[in-house]
């Protein structure tokens, strides 16, 4: 009995400690270096406008105005949805089904995939009519994984840059320049692709048509 209790009070011991070092100091100590070291990051790279959060570096937005840029294709529609949209139908269903990420999961030979990919180019093609169906890059046409991706490629946003600059009433060289601010280069030179943050660039076109 005596060595059933040194080892229960060992046992306890050893899960307070872990409790108080893993629940509580590491938490506090990493959540204090972030704040310190990573203050934006760790709160969401949360984008400002007058004083008014409009979204996050991190997450994408759903644009369909002429002038800005149009993003990936998201199976979520980046969580987008109207008040109609809240309100049951005859059979008490709604369209809103709560803010989540994920993308269409549909299997190469799967018909509904060719559809929407096809409707997709259409709608690109109306929108640009100066882009051939050949030229434009995969990853304006796929979803990312989660559906909230808030880049485009390089080549995704130079596709663009024409109708934007045109609807925009800039010109295409400060069109350019906004998107050069906005572009990201690859981790450590290597790793990834060249990409263009989508919220970023068109918050940089909004703001030079509010200049003039």
């Amino acid at each position: 009995m005596k060595v059933f209790f040194e080892y229960s009070k060992q046992a306890l011991l050893i899960t307070f400690s872990m409790l108080i070092l893993c629940g509580l100091i590491y938490p506090f100590a990493v959540t204090g270096v972030a704040q310190v070291l990573f203050k934006h990051q760790a709160n969401g790279s949360l984008i400002d406008l007058d004083g008014e959060i409009i979204g996050s570096e991190k997450v994408g937005q759903a644009f369909t105005a002429p002038e800005y840029f149009s993003g990936r294709v998201s199976s979520i529609n980046y969580n987008v949805y109207t008040k109609e949209d809240t309100v049951p139908d005859a059979n008490g269903e709604t369209n809103y089904g709560g803010v989540s990420s994920g993308t269409f999961n549909y299997a190469p030979s799967n018909p509904e995939l060719e559809k929407r990919i096809e409707t997709d180019i259409e709608k690109f093609l109306v929108l640009n009519p100066d882009v051939q169906r050949e030229q434009i890059p995969a990853d304006l046409m796929t979803a990312s994984g989660s559906g909230l991706d808030p880049h485009i490629s390089v080549d995704a946003a130079l596709i663009q840059i024409n109708r934007v600059a045109k609807e925009s009433g800039l010109s295409v060289n400060e069109v350019k320049a906004i998107v050069n601010t906005n572009s990201e280069s690859r981790v450590f030179g290597v790793l990834g692709e060249n990409i263009v943050n989508v919220l970023g660039t068109n918050l940089d076109i909004y703001k030079k048509m509010n200049e003039k």
